[in-house]
């Protein structure tokens, strides 16, 4: 036993917890609506993991010894389930995949270190026997940034940093952390908090994902508003290559020429195997809190985003649903009690008297951090923004719900795969003047291409992260798939996928805003950064890379891989 934790080989999480509608009374009724499907219909379970069948490991002996020698007998693992739960991440095709037994290349071996050493030890002999290293976190990657090559015929080993598991040291007088590159979010945090401290990144993927998974992706947490992007919080780092370590000091500003720590962040281990980073960290606030609104139009929302942006305030948190996301929010709530059950019907009775469309309505989610003072500095700047933007204020309640669930969502996912319906993510972002027409020309093209499907499909979107010239803006779309074919159904999720993302090109959006690159985006990725840059970046991987060793096949598309 290595002591790391890992996700189910077939889906999201870990086992025994799962998504029910059983006690969301609405739901149902507004899935069967939206793409025809009946959530009350058995479902169909994943297969049983001894129905797959699992190439065999082509590690050889003398590389098999020498990897045993650096890291432990017990930390070499080629047995099926672990070699398959390296295999994929998690993005819809994974787990179609996988769900299938679609499995034509396997990692020969699961490889866990202890420091960063071993590390070194591993990386030379993977490299000296012309194998592959294909880093691994928490696994929860959905842009296909660790499934190795289907053609691939050296061998592909997976290495796992789940036991550099610790915060280092602080430095307190800099706020700054020294943190191991495999420890997940809740466990960084959890040491973190028990010094005072807390490093604020928050990604939809926290509980199953890593601080060098994040660097390796450029993550963007959900109070990104206020503690920055990854590539913000990142001040310094230690990166394994062949025969050599990068060792980048937590500088607060450099001009030491183009920034070597830039060009790690979002190199998706492609640039070698990052051990440590150095973070900025913060003194945990005295008060949080998450505070609901509600907008009478998509329009209202972003423009006050849009303005909140521009104002003295700074939250943690700046996000609206639109209206098609608000509607399934609302389906997804517990019956309520009392006179919680009585207010919801008494305020849209109010907002329709008002002269407000209710089915237009979009739900707001705002964070704060502080004191007792600054809150309230802040919550008065933004009520006035969220007033004079026709919107009005929900409170705490429907906030801290928010807060609670926020790291649940994706289980639907693997819900929705149980019952026969295709259900993903894409998200991008762009200048605010940009967001409008990009917003409704992608929901636009997403219906399109459900039309060409001939199937009943749904698209909804929320702005996730604001910015002094732009924000986010968070596809999800969910449509059943016109055949039980694992592959056609592949397809057919691709029709959809291609089309969204190619809205985000041609409406001067870029092909992902946190999601990263992998396989699934590298078609895009020189419309979105030129030829010319794309050179660059090719030149740039294969400087350092020359021979193809680290995790080949990711971010570049397939024609300028050498």
């Amino acid at each position: 036993m290595t002591g790391v934790k890992h996700q189910k080989w077939w889906g999201w999480g870990v086992e025994g917890i799962a998504f029910t509608h059983e006690d969301k009374p609405r739901l149902a009724p507004f899935v069967m609506e939206k793409i025809g499907i009946d959530l009350n219909t058995p479902g169909t379970p994943p297969p049983a993991f001894e129905d797959l069948k699992v190439p065999a490991s082509q590690l050889g002996d003398d590389l098999g010894a020498t990897l045993r020698d650096a890291v432990g007998e017990q930390y070499v693992d080629t047995t099926d389930l672990n070699r398959v739960v390296h295999t994929y991440g998690k993005g819809l095709v994974d787990l179609v995949r996988v769900r299938a037994g679609d499995l034509p290349r396997v990692p020969d071996a699961v490889v866990y270190p202890a420091d960063e050493d071993q590390v070194r030890q591993v990386v030379d002999a993977v490299v000296a026997a012309d194998g592959v290293i294909i880093p691994f976190g928490g696994g929860s990657n959905i842009s296909g940034s660790l499934t190795p090559q289907p053609a691939e015929q050296r061998v592909v080993v997976s290495l796992d940093l789940g036991r550099l598991s610790r915060v280092l040291e602080v430095d307190e007088a800099a706020g700054l952390a020294r943190i191991q590159a495999g420890a997940l979010g809740p466990d960084l945090e959890e040491q973190l908090n028990a010094r005072g401290w807390t490093m604020g990144h928050q990604p939809d993927s926290f509980k199953h994902s890593t601080l060098g998974g994040w660097v390796a992706t450029r993550s963007s947490g959900m109070q990104s508003d206020r503690y920055g992007d990854i590539a913000d919080i990142t001040r310094g780092m230690r990166v394994v290559l062949p025969g050599k370590v990068i060792v980048l000091r937590p500088l607060p500003s450099t001009s030491s020429g183009p920034s070597v720590r830039e060009m790690i962040l979002g190199s998706e281990g492609r640039l070698g195997v990052i051990t440590e980073v150095w973070v900025n960290v913060h003194r945990l606030p005295e008060n949080r809190e998450i505070i609901a609104y509600l907008f009478p139009t998509w329009a209202a929302g972003i423009a006050a985003m849009h303005e909140i942006s521009e104002s003295d305030a700074a939250p943690t948190v700046t996000r609206v649903s639109d209206a098609n996301e608000t509607a399934f929010s609302l389906s997804m709530q517990k019956p309520s009690k009392g006179l919680a059950a009585k207010a919801g019907p008494i305020l849209f009775n109010v907002l329709e008297r008002r002269g407000w469309d209710l089915s237009a309505a979009c739900l707001s989610y705002i964070g704060y951090e502080g004191t007792e003072s600054h809150l309230k500095y802040e919550k008065g700047l933004v009520g006035k923004i969220v007033k004079k933007h026709g919107g009005i204020k929900l409170g705490k309640g429907p906030g801290s719900l928010y807060d609670q669930k926020k790291f649940d969502t994706p289980y639907i996912r693997d819900f929705l795969l149980d019952i026969g319906a295709l259900g993903d993510v894409s998200e991008t972002a762009a200048p605010w003047s940009k967001l409008m027409n990009l917003y409704a020309n992608t929901i636009r093209a997403a219906n399109e291409a459900y039309a060409e499907l001939g199937v009943k499909g749904f698209a909804m979107c929320h702005l996730s992260h604001s910015y002094h010239s732009g924000a986010c803006l968070y596809f999800t779309f969910a449509f059943p798939p016109a055949t039980d074919v694992p592959a056609e159904q592949i397809e057919q999720y691709w029709q959809v996928k291609k089309a969204i993302q190619q809205s985000f090109i041609d409406n001067e959006a870029t092909i992902s805003h946190h999601h990263g690159v992998g396989t699934d985006h590298a078609h895009w990725l020189e419309d979105d950064i030129s030829p010319a840059g794309t050179d660059v970046m090719a030149g740039l991987l294969k400087s350092v890379d020359p021979g193809r060793n680290l995790n080949p096949g990711t971010l570049l598309p397939a024609h300028r891989e050498w």
